[in-house]
């Protein structure tokens, strides 16, 4: 599968932006899709993720109550509803897919259970 994100930007602390990653290649429905980022000289870290149905969700604690992840099976599409943006919020942001079978439950928040990367897409939050 192949992965598109776009959606980012400049913004002001506290404005809100949505994130898009469009999947192509392969049955959209069959992939747990994960947002992940990565600011100026940290690791990548996990932001959400969201099983293939689309039934269940999942954040990083610091994400919770701000931002939201969701997906269009019918458009091929994953999204990430970013609200109330911090300056710590800036960084690199990159969707990812995975279909294989995972045998730990909290395989989403982990870049190495996911096969598929997207480019990324730049959101830089001012203060």
């Amino acid at each position: 599968v192949q992965l598109q994100a776009s959606g980012g930007g400049l913004v002001q602390t506290g404005y809100s932006l949505s994130l898009s990653c469009a999947a192509s290649g392969d049955t959209f429905s069959s992939y747990g899709m994960g947002w992940f980022r990565q600011g100026p000289g940290r690791e990548c870290t996990f932001v959400a993720a969201i099983r293939g149905s689309g039934d269940r969700a999942y954040y990083a604690n610091s994400m919770k109550g701000r931002f939201t992840i969701s997906r269009d099976n019918a458009k091929n599409t994953v999204y990430l509803q970013m609200n109330s943006l911090k300056p710590e919020d800036t960084a690199v942001y990159y969707c990812a897919a995975d279909r294989s079978v995972k045998t730990y439950s909290t395989w989403y928040s982990q870049p190495r259970e996911y096969a598929y990367w997207g480019q990324g897409t730049q959101v830089t939050v001012s203060s």
